[in-house]
C-alpha cells in the first residue's frame, strides 16, 4: 500500500457512507448550462462555486448538450427544490439546468476495473 501511494496510483484513502442511513434521501444528477458572456470566466466562476458547495458532491466537465454534470445530495425533495431554487440556479453563468433523480441505485462502485488492465497488458499492444 505504501509503495503503491508514493507511486501515485492510490490518491487517498476514504470511508464510504451510507448517505440515506445518514438522512440524504434524494441522490440528483444535475446538469447544468453555462452561458457564454462576453468578457467574464463564468466556466471559472462556476466552477469555483460548484466545488465550494457542500451539498454538491461530484462536479464532472460534461461534452453534449450540456456544460457540467453534478452530483447533489439532499435530505428530501423539498431541501433539494430549496437549493435549486435558491442556490444552483444562482451560480455564476448557469443559463439552464436539469435535473434527474435516483430512483433506485443498481451499482454504485469506487472500484476501478483493474482486471481489464492486466489483460490488456498480458496481451501487449495493440
Amino acid at each position: 500500500m505504501k509503495a503503491l501511494k508514493e507511486r501515485g496510483f492510490i490518491e487517498k484513502t476514504v470511508s464510504i457512507l451510507n448517505r440515506k442511513q445518514l438522512g440524504f434521501e434524494i441522490l440528483a444528477e444535475v446538469e447544468i448550462k453555462i452561458a457564454q458572456i462576453a468578457g467574464r470566466t463564468a466556466d471559472e466562476e462556476f466552477r469555483r462555486a460548484a466545488a465550494a458547495e457542500p451539498a454538491i458532491i461530484g462536479c464532472y466537465v460534461i461534452a453534449g448538450q450540456f456544460d457540467f454534470l453534478l452530483k447533489v445530495v439532499a435530505t428530501s425533495i423539498d431541501a433539494y427544490a430549496l437549493f435549486a431554487r435558491k442556490v444552483l440556479v444562482r451560480m455564476p453563468g448557469v443559463a439552464d439546468m436539469r435535473s434527474s433523480f435516483v430512483l433506485e441505485t443498481i451499482k454504485d462502485s469506487t472500484a476501478l476495473p483493474l482486471d481489464i488492465l492486466r489483460r490488456q497488458l498480458k496481451r501487449g499492444p495493440a
